[in-house]
């Protein structure tokens, strides 16, 4: 821990550039030493003075395997450079005490850790669901002060449900655990409180990328134990730009639009004798395909159908980057985007065809792109995001013609981040 006005200190004299310019990817760090040395100020003005820690979780992006995680696929993702900051220390009672930039105040009862159904979808659940998690895995733990600060811009697809997961799950990780959680362990607590105390039946891709960080094949053949791989890969060498393209669109009462995609797959499987599609062999699903259309209805078998299909591409867009392919990962990327469209059906709610944001900004990019770089849909879709690899020399005009259609700062320009949910500074 460091003494909090030592912290501010030097964070202004530059002691931390070297580290902020690594994390941050890029030159120019002083908008994040001023965020930060403003995140240690407002925990002063909040707590007072003491010894605390910086933390940090990132935003992802998924780069391929739409909707596969929950099926024990495969998926390729990412963390990306902006990101969740904490400053927070222990404090001796029993009482958690979160305080957010632009959010209610939280305080929660370290030793109540039993799911509340009225803090279903609100931010409490997470962190009495983490909270919880941490206590069963042999921790004993107490209250923290922490304040919390945020450039994830919120419903841009990004995940900054799993950033402030991964955040908490650091806090208590390090505050509580000595350390001893690795990022897998984090990623897993974090989807234990979206699911069980969220009420939010997420996979676990997005939570492995904000904990883990950097680019990451993985494998969920065994979700207890995922196979992850880390690659090194720069698209910035490859001369294209990440984009992320956030269509605006309102996400309010989709929970079930998002709930019907692993519901749907699931079903197929147990018709099929199985819990989950992965352990279903291909052919064999195709060959009953009349079984299970007459039983759950064809927009089932689409989906299933692109599971199979999106979870080999995962592994497919894995093996160009290993190889340095950029070509053939952004073809496979954009034959993802096509099958999620087609098949699994998550670009806009069902009933409201006259509201399709995210079709829109698909046309768009194939009109601006061509033939050069890739599109696709992001993350759960409905109204969410979609991806795009630009050219370097064509990132003007991509963004300025999305964000004439689109409105401004819907097109955010990203980097690939080094590292996940880490301890920032600590002494």
């Amino acid at each position: 821990m460091i003494a909090s006005g030592k912290l501010k200190e030097n964070l202004k004299a530059g002691v931390y550039d070297d580290r902020l310019k690594e994390l941050y990817v890029s030159d120019d760090v002083r908008k994040h030493v001023g965020r930060l040395t403003a995140l240690a100020e407002r925990y002063e003005a909040c707590f007072g003075e003491g010894q605390v820690a910086l933390f940090s979780a990132p935003g992802r992006t998924e780069l391929g395997g739409n909707h596969t995680d929950h099926q024990h696929g495969c998926v390729l993702t990412a963390s990306v450079n902006v990101d969740m900051a904490a400053c927070a220390a222990p404090n001796s009672t029993n009482q958690i005490r979160i305080y957010s930039e632009g959010f209610a105040d939280e305080t929660i009862a370290a030793d109540d850790l039993i799911p509340k159904m009225e803090e279903v979808n609100q931010t409490s659940a997470l962190i009495r669901g983490i909270a919880a998690a941490v206590q069963k895995r042999g921790y004993r733990i107490g209250g923290f002060n922490a304040v919390i600060t945020s450039d994830v811009p919120g419903g841009s697809g990004l995940s900054s449900s799993a950033a402030y997961e991964t955040l908490i799950g650091q806090i208590f990780n390090h505050l509580f655990c000595q350390d001893e959680l690795n990022p897998v362990e984090i990623a897993k607590i974090g989807q234990y409180a979206e699911n069980v105390y969220f009420g939010k039946p997420c996979g676990l891709m997005d939570q492995i990328a904000t904990s883990v960080g950097s680019i990451v094949a993985v494998d969920f053949a065994d979700p207890k134990e995922p196979i992850v791989e880390e690659i090194s890969f720069s698209f910035a060498e490859c001369g294209h730009c990440l984009c992320i393209i956030d269509v605006g669109a309102d996400h309010a009462d989709l929970t079930c639009e998002y709930a019907a995609v692993p519901e749907e797959m699931t079903a197929a499987a147990r018709l099929l004798g199985k819990e989950v599609l992965r352990d279903v062999p291909e052919d064999v699903f195709f060959q009953h395909i009349p079984q299970l259309r007459k039983e759950l209805g064809d927009r089932a078998v689409l989906r299933g159908a692109h599971f199979y299909a999106d979870s080999r591409r995962a592994q497919l867009q894995a093996d160009a980057l290993k190889k340095g392919d950029f070509d053939t990962f952004c073809r496979i990327s954009r034959e993802s985007g096509r099958s999620s469209f087609e098949y699994l059906q998550n670009v806009y709610p069902s009933g409201t065809p006259q509201s399709q944001g995210m079709s829109v900004a698909l046309m768009l990019a194939e009109w601006i792109l061509g033939k050069k770089g890739a599109f696709r849909v992001h993350g759960g879709g409905f109204a969410g995001t979609i991806q795009a690899f630009v050219p370097q020399d064509r990132i003007g005009e991509f963004s300025s013609k999305m964000e004439a259609v689109l409105g401004a700062g819907s097109c955010h320009v990203l980097k690939i981040r080094p590292a996940g949910g880490i301890v920032l500074i600590k002494e």
